[in-house]
Order: C-alpha cells, then sequence, then structure tokens
C-alpha cells in the first residue's frame, strides 16, 4: 500500500452528506455477540461501535433485526416497529441510535415492504378473515383453477412455485396466496391504498426515532402486473426478479417512493431513502428521479468478475444513467446476498490481491459507496458445511449465501468465537456460533490486523482518510462522473474529472499509468509510474 497525501484547502462539503458518504453494512447476527449466546445482538454493536467510527465511514446500514420468525434471518418481518428479543431491546436500539451519534454515525435501517412474515397480525387475520374479506386484500389471495394448481405459473426467488394454498385443508377455501420468496413471506397487496397508508406509519415510527434513512428491500417488486398473468418464463427467479417481468418494474412503484421522499423531507434533517433496485442501470436510475429516492445500489456493478471490459461497459451504462436522472451511482462490490470479493476474484493471494485492489477503485469512485463488514478484513467466502446451512434459499433453490455471513474474527484466539461473543455476564462463557467459524479464522482477526501495515484493515482505512481529504480539498465534488476505458494491457481506467482518475492492473503484466501523481495504491509500487497486475491506484493528474 502507498499513500500520498493531498494540500488541504477550504472544506467543500458535497450538498447533501449522503452524496460523499462510506455506509458500512451490519449483518447484526453475524457482527458481535454482546450475550453470548453465539448470535451477534445489538449489545455485541454497541460495543464494536468505536470499531466502525474508527475505520473513518460515514453511517451504518443495520439489516433487519425486528421481530421476526427468522425463516429467511429476520427479512420475514412480523412487527416492523419492534425489536426481536433475539438481538435485544428497543432501549438497547435507542442507546445505539444515541451512542451512534455521538460517534459521528448515522444509522440506516432496513424496511421490508414488498412481503411481511406470515406470522405478521394481519397476514394472520386474513388467514382467518377467509375468502373475499378486506383482510385477504391487503395480500395477494387468488383461487386456482383447482385445489391442486396455483393462479399462475409464477416461481419463487427461493425455488419453487410462488403460491401457497391458504387452507389446504380446506374443502370451501380455494385460495392460495402469493410469496415471491418463502412461503413464510407473503408478498403485500400494494395496490390496496392501506399496505400504503400501514408503511407511511412504520416510515414515521423509525424516523420520529431519529433513524437517519432507510434501506428499502426489493424496492422494485411491490406492485405486480394487473391481473397476475402468466409470466413469458417458467424458469426459477433466482436472478432477482428479472426473468419474470410480471413482479417488478411497474410503473405505479414510483408513486410510493414519490410518497416517501415527502415524508423523508418532511424531516429536518432530511432523511435518506436508498433502494435495492436489481434492474438494468438504465431502469435502476428511474428510481433516483428528482423527486423519488436519493439512491439505488449499483446492481451491475456489484456481481461483476475480474474482467475490464466488462467493468468499462457497466461504469459507462452507469454513467448515461446519470445524465439521464441525475443521480450518481451508488457503489458496491459486497453485501450479505453474494459471495465475496476475494472469492469472486479467484480466491487465494490472486483472489486476495484483486479484492484490495477493487476496494481502492470502489473508494475512488464518484457516488456513495457502501462496504460490508468483513470486507475490509479481506475475509474470503466460507464453505459451510452442508450440515449446518440454514439459508432458506440452499433448501428450495441449491443456491447458499451463507458463506458471506460467518460470524466475524475479532480475536487470532480461538476462545470465544475467536472475539465475536463477548461471553455470557455469568460466567464469561459463550454458545457456539449461529453459523460454524471455519479453521484459520484468526488469521483475518480485527486483533491482527490492527497490528500489520499494510493488512487489508490498514488499506481500508487509509483510502477512507485520503477520500475524506480529498473532499475537503475539493478533488473530489458531488459533480463528478465517470468516463471508463480500457487500455492496452488491459489497464482499465475511470476518470472521475479532469484533475482525478482511478486506474486498475487487470492484465497479466506491469502497465504504464498516465501521468500524474500516485496518491493510493492497493500495494506498493514495484517501479515508479507502472501498476503491476491485480493492483489499483489514485492519480492526481500534473
Amino acid at each position: 500500500m502507498s499513500v500520498n497525501p493531498v494540500e488541504e484547502t477550504t472544506l467543500t462539503p458535497a450538498p447533501e452528506w449522503w452524496q460523499s458518504a462510506v455506509i458500512y453494512e451490519v449483518y447484526p447476527r453475524s457482527f458481535a455477540d454482546g450475550d453470548g449466546d453465539g448470535v451477534g445482538d445489538l449489545a455485541g454493536l454497541i460495543a464494536r461501535l468505536p470499531y466502525i467510527a474508527a475505520l473513518g465511514v460515514d453511517g451504518i446500514w443495520m439489516t433487519p433485526f425486528q421481530p421476526s420468525p427468522q425463516v429467511d434471518q429476520g427479512y420475514d418481518v412480523s412487527d416492523y416497529c419492534g425489536v426481536d428479543p433475539l438481538f435485544g431491546t428497543m432501549e438497547q436500539f435507542d442507546s445505539l441510535l444515541k451512542q451512534a451519534h455521538a460517534l459521528g454515525l448515522r444509522i440506516l435501517l432496513d424496511v421490508v415492504p414488498n412481503h411481511c412474515s406470515s406470522e405478521h397480525p394481519l397476514f394472520q387475520a386474513a388467514l382467518a378473515a377467509g375468502p373475499g374479506s378486506p383482510e385477504r386484500d391487503m395480500f395477494h389471495f387468488v383461487p386456482g383453477p383447482d385445489a391442486d394448481v396455483p393462479p399462475n405459473n409464477w416461481q419463487s426467488v427461493f425455488g419453487g412455485q410462488a403460491w401457497s394454498r391458504a387452507n389446504p385443508d380446506s374443502a370451501t377455501d380455494r385460495e392460495w396466496y402469493l410469496h415471491l420468496f418463502s412461503a413464510g413471506q407473503p408478498d403485500w397487496n400494494w395496490r390496496n391504498p392501506a399496505v400504503g397508508d400501514y408503511f407511511d406509519g412504520v416510515l414515521r415510527f423509525w424516523f420520529d426515532k431519529g433513524v437517519d434513512g432507510l434501506r428499502i428491500d426489493v424496492a422494485h417488486a411491490l406492485f405486480k402486473a394487473e391481473g397476475l398473468p402468466d409470466s413469458p418464463s417458467t424458469g426459477g427467479v433466482v436472478d432477482g426478479l428479472r426473468s419474470n417481468p410480471q413482479v417488478s418494474d411497474q410503473e405505479d412503484v414510483h408513486k410510493v417512493y414519490r410518497r416517501w421522499r415527502t415524508l423523508a423531507e418532511k424531516c429536518e434533517p432530511h432523511r435518506l431513502l436508498v433502494g435495492e433496485v436489481n434492474l438494468e442501470p438504465a431502469r435502476a436510475a428511474r428510481y433516483t428521479r428528482a423527486d423519488e429516492m436519493h439512491q439505488a445500489f449499483a446492481f451491475a456493478f456489484v456481481k461483476l468478475g475480474w474482467e475490464p471490459e466488462a467493468w468499462a461497459a457497466v461504469g459507462n451504462e452507469l454513467e448515461a444513467a446519470r445524465h439521464l436522472h441525475g443521480a450518481a451511482p451508488t457503489w458496491a462490490l459486497e453485501n450479505h446476498d453474494i459471495v465475496r470479493s476475494v472469492t469472486r476474484f479467484g480466491g487465494g493471494e490472486i483472489g486476495s490481491a484483486r479484492a484490495r485492489a477493487a476496494l481502492v477503485a470502489l473508494l475512488g469512485l464518484p457516488g456513495a459507496a457502501y462496504l460490508y463488514q468483513g470486507q475490509e478484513l479481506g475475509l474470503p467466502e466460507v464453505d459451510v458445511p452442508v450440515e449446518a446451512r440454514v439459508d432458506p434459499m440452499w433448501a428450495r433453490g441449491g443456491v447458499c449465501r451463507d458463506g458471506a455471513r460467518v460470524p466475524l474474527p475479532w480475536t487470532e484466539d480461538a476462545a470465544l468465537n475467536h472475539g465475536f461473543s463477548l461471553g455470557d455476564p455469568a460466567s464469561g462463557q459463550a454458545a457456539e456460533p449461529w453459523l460454524p467459524i471455519p479453521e484459520g479464522w484468526g488469521n483475518y482477526a480485527v486483533e491482527r490486523q490492527r497490528k500489520n501495515l499494510g493488512s487489508a484493515l490498514d488499506l481500508t482505512k487509509s483510502a477512507l482518510e485520503l477520500r475524506q481529504q480529498l473532499w475537503k480539498s475539493a478533488v473530489f465534488t458531488a459533480d463528478d462522473g465517470g468516463t471508463w476505458r480500457v487500455e492496452v494491457g488491459n489497464l482499465l481506467i475511470c476518470e472521475r474529472n479532469a484533475n482525478f482518475l482511478v486506474a486498475v492492473a487487470m492484465g497479466t503484466e506491469p502497465v504504464k499509468l498516465p501521468a500524474g501523481t500516485v496518491l493510493l495504491s492497493a500495494t506498493p509500487l514495484d517501479q515508479e509510474g507502472w501498476l503491476q497486475p491485480n493492483n489499483a491506484a489514485w492519480v492526481l493528474r500534473d
């Protein structure tokens, strides 16, 4: 790693905090376990808040901690305005929010508006009320042609049909209910205005508590095509709903985000709305028009491999979308749903080198960036033993996301699950973690990397510090775009503005860097002016 300082000038902040922000995703059950039961919780997160603040990020996105049967690790919510006892109490959340704000960290929560838990009181009321009732109109209850045939051919993201019988033992109740995910996650019927009113209350509850924004799960799928027609494809929709045009990206959904934007802007300061919108860049960008959400994750970028032409093509697509609709891309390379970048980029030493380079590239791009817990440690994907897998996608669709969700290693020593568990207050002991920790996990531990100049953790902190300096010195501005190209030797270039570019060497031989001062590189340069394979650099143009 190599870092050169930049001259500080007058502070020039972005117009809104989130335009320059780096947000750190916390998957609570795998971040830190405060009570020693083997599951991460709010107490553990509170204890580790100084670590997150010391990274230099601007805020935290917390995945769901609300009451849930945990069929899909919290994305099956049974009470949108509570805290699951598995994670703690509302008093602990209030303390977390207060302490995070005191450390300069903003808090974003996950809201799941496409579906809830089958144990949600409103769904239970719908089951009890029977066909034709107002209670059932809150969801998609539809009769099938007969008792064994669902209303249409839609497939679940998790595999298998997207319909289950409401009362399979009933001779008179012939209705099925829609669940684009597991049978424990019924879809809300957003064509019923009562659903929108219900979620207005959810947003107000958390905004009134002082949360700084919301990440909106499956934001593009709230509305289904009128009449629920068959899909042109009968294959599964494990590609994020893209293969079935009837279940997402319906025009009516934009009304929801205009309404939510109004709610967000009634708060002072304004609250942030960021969407999980798994669509092609031109379609996804429509969700960030001036009166809708502020950000949408650049999904076309999230799943890239190590191919420069693909990076350049996606980058230029995202830039074209920015010109159309105004919002800069929201960059990420990892989250709790996808294979970690070290493994995705080849695994082992080469994968680690590429993941470091990709992290440097990510943090130099125009717009906000999101990091996933453990990415700053260079964690690889874990091959979780089959018998220990809990992801519902594995059981139904043969895809397992558990490997990116293994608890973080805090200490080299294996005691207390490598420091993931802080220990039972009474005994000082800890239960086995909810997912098994692999052999050698302590090699990636926070404790170990803090001592190692040049570690993945050290690189992340250095890059974040330099990024902040570049914003302060106006080298980075909110108006920056991104012009992408691939030069000789598979050198990927993203020109952020006339004065700054990101370079990534994706070939097999060292490549000549464009003229300028190298401010940062993922690993030290072997020769001045040349970038070795699987390295990345920030270059300030002369």
